[in-house]
């Protein structure tokens, strides 16, 4: 389909990332652990971290050239982020899934491509418009987890 997939790709990905959503909302939560709540603060800076590996791999910065799967470790700073403050049996699998679906896909990669020749290193420029934009990105994400859930969880992140 070329770039005309794209669009569609995009569709199906944030049709499936809603169902994710709604399937984990509405399953009971089942505890297998609790973390001490310091973990809390330990999320929100992995989550920092992987909102920028999401995209600096665009940046054609300093990261671009030393990280081969920028996108695929910010999902995997992501997975174990929610699973150091999520310790149910939904929160398990959905996340967990997600850890190990990375993992895979990088080996998978690594696989079809060989080695890698990494680019040659970008301005470091690049990679700070990026933090900005992840530190924006971020906020909004923040907003969006304080609309949804309860109001006492997100005292906890302060």
């Amino acid at each position: 389909m070329g770039k005309a997939g794209r669009g569609v790709v995009a569709v199906l990905v944030l049709a499936s990332i809603i169902l994710m959503v709604i399937g984990y909302r509405g399953i009971d939560k089942e505890p297998l652990y609790a973390l001490p709540v310091w973990t809390w603060h330990v999320n929100n800076l992995l989550m920092l971290v992987a909102i920028f590996l999401m995209d600096v791999g665009k940046a054609g910065g300093v990261v671009a050239a030393k990280v081969r799967h920028p996108m695929l470790l910010g999902v995997m700073i992501w997975a174990v982020a929610h699973l150091l403050v999520n310790g149910d049996l939904a929160s398990l699998v959905l996340f967990g899934g997600l850890l190990l679906w990375a993992l895979i896909e990088m080996a998978v990669i690594n696989r079809a491509e060989g080695p890698w020749a990494a680019p040659e290193v970008g301005p470091i420029v690049n990679d700070v418009k990026f933090m900005v934009l992840a530190l924006v990105l971020y906020a909004i994400i923040v907003g969006i987890h304080y609309w949804l859930l309860d109001y006492s969880v997100i005292l906890l992140l302060a």
